[in-house]
């Protein structure tokens, strides 16, 4: 499967690569111009929406409340994601850039896409845009982001643009389908994001397998310094999930909630995982594998439920049980996807955002469930279940329901989608690298020259490789 087709591999994207940036760029400004306008709180007309809506200051425009949360969840984006991945020894450029590349590519594609399934105005037939969509635009780079990670260094940037444009556009019809149609609630997007991104880039990734990747093992470690820059973004995203949680929950004491129990559950990921990595050694040394990544574990496991009545001790818990599950993952599940079910998965998402996320959507549908008037109150319980469109007779194990069917949809569309762009990026037309080849920058930048004079940096073996050693 790595030359596909028999073909031998041609990274020369001279052409391919500022085509379709250029095209794909003056795409999105035509449809921009026919299809986007701002909405009533950023469009000059705003004071004359207050009078009509009987608004009696500016502080009330959604700017104010939103943007603080954006910015954490933008920063989230474009330096947690880009820093996570640069692990690599020497695909640091690949990491930072193409998350970059991704990012602004897919945030604009994201707001059309989730303009016309969500936001469209039939009126005047336009998408009306302001801070809260650019949150969830960002939202919807994240699943793209997640599923770069299971393919990181063994694909091309056109491949990256092109899996985007595809991952956006499921996302947008998945989302739909799930906070919509069926009405569920989703508020840090176990589900929506994190289940169908780390499903999709693993889907991509089993179909683009490549057998004869161990040619590329000596880059597929880490270093000392590369090892330190990802932690970096584990930080950016450990400090800022709280935000990510809770960004587009109702204002008051459902984004309260939410940004509390995430912050509760990421405080106890990090004890387990540090327990777990030193158990699993065989002189109890830490492994910042599982540091790096484990330890966000309970952001993405409590997303779901975060503006639920989960209560203190319940965001404890699940942040506990992730930080097992997760680090564990590493240690034995990933190796066994790579040796059995033919997954090579760079990153670990599966570890990290798979099955948190599904644990994630089963908490959610559990505390849906068993959610009572008497915990939340009549006005609560109808605020925090509440959507547009939804049933009025919707219980709460009726509601318990469509959540766990919401986990389904992500799954779904994840998996299959995942395995249809799969097919299509294994087309020998994207200047992909050669099994020989991968995990190294210098097939897509230019490298600047390494200074001899130097010592060499003390190399580990493998990034995902030596973590089951020693058990």
């Amino acid at each position: 499967m790595g030359n596909c087709f028999g073909c031998s591999k041609n990274t020369n994207i001279r052409l391919k690569l500022p085509a379709v940036c250029l095209i794909w760029e003056i795409a999105m400004i035509i449809l921009f111009g026919f299809f986007i306008r701002y909405n009533n709180e950023a469009d000059p007309h705003w004071n004359m929406h207050k009078k009509t809506k009987n608004i009696s200051s500016d502080i009330e425009n959604d700017f104010y409340f939103r943007y603080p949360s954006f910015q954490d969840v933008h920063v989230m984006i474009f330096v947690g994601f880009g820093f996570l991945m640069t692990f690599l020894k020497r695909y640091s450029f690949g990491a930072v850039g193409f998350n970059f590349l991704i990012a602004a590519f897919g945030i604009q594609w994201a707001l059309l896409m989730q303009g016309w399934f969500s936001f469209f105005d039939a009126t005047d037939w336009k998408i009306k845009i302001g801070v809260e969509n650019l949150i969830n635009a960002d939202f919807c780079v994240a699943g793209c982001l997640i599923a770069y990670g299971a393919v990181l260094g063994k694909v091309s940037p056109v491949q990256l643009l092109v899996m985007t444009l595809f991952g956006v556009t499921l996302y947008a019809v998945e989302e739909f389908i799930i906070l919509h149609v069926l009405h569920a609630k989703d508020a840090g997007g176990s589900m929506v994001i994190h289940t169908f991104g780390a499903y999709y880039g693993l889907s991509i990734s089993w179909v683009l397998y490549r057998p004869e990747l161990y040619q590329s093992k000596r880059l597929q470690g880490s270093v000392y310094h590369s090892d330190v820059f990802a932690m970096i973004g584990t930080l950016f995203l450990w400090m800022f999930w709280p935000s990510f949680n809770s960004a587009i929950s109702y204002h008051g004491d459902g984004q309260h909630r939410a940004a509390i129990n995430t912050y509760l559950s990421l405080a106890a990921t990090v004890l387990t995982t540090v327990a777990i990595s030193s158990l699993t050694k065989e002189k109890g040394k830490l492994d910042m594998v599982h540091i790096q990544n484990s330890t966000l574990a309970g952001g993405v496991a409590v997303g779901t439920a975060a503006e639920f009545m989960l209560m203190p001790y319940g965001s404890l818990i699940v942040g506990f049980l992730c930080g097992i599950i997760s680090t564990l993952g590493y240690v034995y599940i990933s190796p066994f996807l790579e040796s059995k079910l033919k997954i090579q998965d760079t990153c670990g998402i599966h570890n990290l955002h798979a099955m948190p996320g599904l644990i994630g959507g089963i908490v959610g549908a559990v505390t849906a469930a068993c959610a009572t008037e008497g915990v939340y109150g009549e006005e609560g319980l109808m605020l925090v279940f509440e959507s547009p469109g939804r049933p009025l007779n919707m219980t709460p194990s009726l509601q318990g329901s469509h959540q766990a069917a919401g986990l389904c949809v992500a799954l779904i569309f994840g998996i299959g989608g995942g395995i249809i762009v799969g097919l299509i990026l294994k087309l020998p037309i994207w200047g992909d690298p050669t099994d020989d080849n991968c995990f190294d920058d210098e097939v897509y930048w230019e490298i600047p020259e390494e200074d001899d004079n130097h010592p060499s940096v003390l190399e580990f073996s493998s990034h995902m490789r030596n973590n089951h050693q020693g058990v």
